[in-house]
């Protein structure tokens, strides 16, 4: 788009077209649009050597839903970071965490940020859950390029539904594939793990109170077996990031409050509590 002289915005922005962000800029700026791709394919070998973020669960429990992950970036067998953040209030009422290349993964929460704020901003008023779902579904499709060369992406959906009054949950695969989860779910590298514990852990009718515990517990599971998975760290005072999105809307639970809950965890198994 070619700046106004007179300093007022280009026709493009008051032409009519889709509410989506995304198809907005692939229309009228292409080249911003393909940015992440062509940097991608000059770069070669940028799979091994970008960093990757790993485990993120979600649980829901009686009015509402929680989503987590630890706070670890691995390259390779090494630890690229101790404190990354893989969990992301999107919205009001919902976020997503993410496993997978991790430039890759912010860059695309970032822009499924601002598409939500597009389509409230020309619409007048927020998209459905699922509807938010099958935008980040179909921002993951765009990436497919990518993810054939090794940057892939694998995020994890999940909010609050006003219309039922319910926490939900959405996970993905590579091809922006669209799957609604039950009650609990887990992925990246230490998944498998994550999963076994929330299994064993859920019930129904949980507080949020205890859906921190057990997903905490499922967390601390996953990184006792996967080496990608960087659990709880009382000497460094590191938590994993937890939010909760309820009636009253999204917001990440206090490092405190987490604290408290690894300790009590810790100190459980110490006592014979291990699972």
């Amino acid at each position: 788009m070619t700046a106004d002289p007179a300093g007022r915005l280009p026709a493009a922005y008051f032409a009519p077209g889709s509410s989506s962000f995304t198809e907005f800029l692939q229309a009228y700026a292409p080249d911003v649009a393909r940015a992440q791709l062509d940097a991608a394919s000059a770069s070669g070998g940028a799979a091994a050597s970008a960093p990757h973020g790993t485990t993120i669960v979600a649980v829901s429990y009686d009015g509402g839903v929680l989503v987590a992950g630890d706070r670890r970036a691995t390259m390779g067998n090494l630890i690229a970071s101790h404190t990354m953040r893989k969990v992301f209030i999107t919205d009001d009422y919902s976020c997503v965490g993410i496993a997978g290349t991790a430039g890759v993964a912010i860059e695309m929460v970032r822009l499924f940020q601002v598409e939500l704020e597009h389509y409230e901003k020309i619409e007048g008023t927020q998209l459905s859950l699922k509807g938010k779902a099958n935008r980040l579904a179909s921002m993951i499709r765009g990436n497919l390029s990518m993810a054939f060369q090794g940057l892939t992406v694998v995020p994890m959906f999940a909010g609050f539904d006003l219309d039922t009054g319910a926490g939900r949950i959405f996970s993905y695969d590579v091809t922006g594939g669209c799957y609604e989860e039950q009650q609990y779910h887990s992925v990246g590298s230490g998944s498998l793990f994550a999963r076994g514990a929330l299994k064993k852990l859920y019930r129904d009718g949980m507080d949020a109170d205890a859906a921190v515990r057990v997903i905490v517990e499922a967390l601390y599971d996953a990184a006792d077996d996967d080496s990608a998975t960087g659990g709880p760290d009382p000497g460094r005072r590191i938590w994993p990031t937890v939010a909760v999105l309820d009636a009253e809307g999204g917001r990440f639970v206090a490092d405190d409050d987490i604290e408290q809950v690894v300790a009590s965890v810790i100190e459980s198994r110490r006592r014979g509590g291990a699972r």
